[in-house]
């Protein structure tokens, strides 16, 4: 998982396919297992906190992540929990960049 961590989130270009098949497998399998594959398209994962304060603490630092790295994930956050969604707009699926970012969440637990 630290090799993928260790990267850069890269902006791809409109007209970039997104990852499909065995390329997001593999990629998948560099990756905590809490993380959910929906119909080849995004990553979901979600999170648990014992209070909001908490999950609004960890928002702000996957906030701070996502400024840092210019890859901008959909989070949704409640009392206790936080949802975080993946994928690259600008080509309407996944790109190694969401399993980057995903790599480095990973590592903020």
């Amino acid at each position: 998982m630290s090799e993928l961590a260790d990267k850069k989130c890269i902006p791809c270009s409109i007209g970039t396919p997104p990852l499909e098949g065995d390329e997001l497998k593999s990629y998948m399998d560099q990756i905590s297992n809490e993380w959910e594959l929906i119909d080849e398209h995004h990553l979901e994962r979600k999170f648990k906190f014992k209070n909001f304060q908490e999950a609004l603490d960890f928002t702000n630092v996957v906030g701070e992540l996502a400024e840092k790295e210019g890859h901008h994930p959909d989070i949704n956050l409640g009392w206790g929990k936080v949802k975080i969604k993946l994928l690259t707009h600008k080509i309407d699926g996944l790109s190694e960049s969401d399993f980057v970012f995903a790599a480095k969440v990973d590592q903020l637990q």
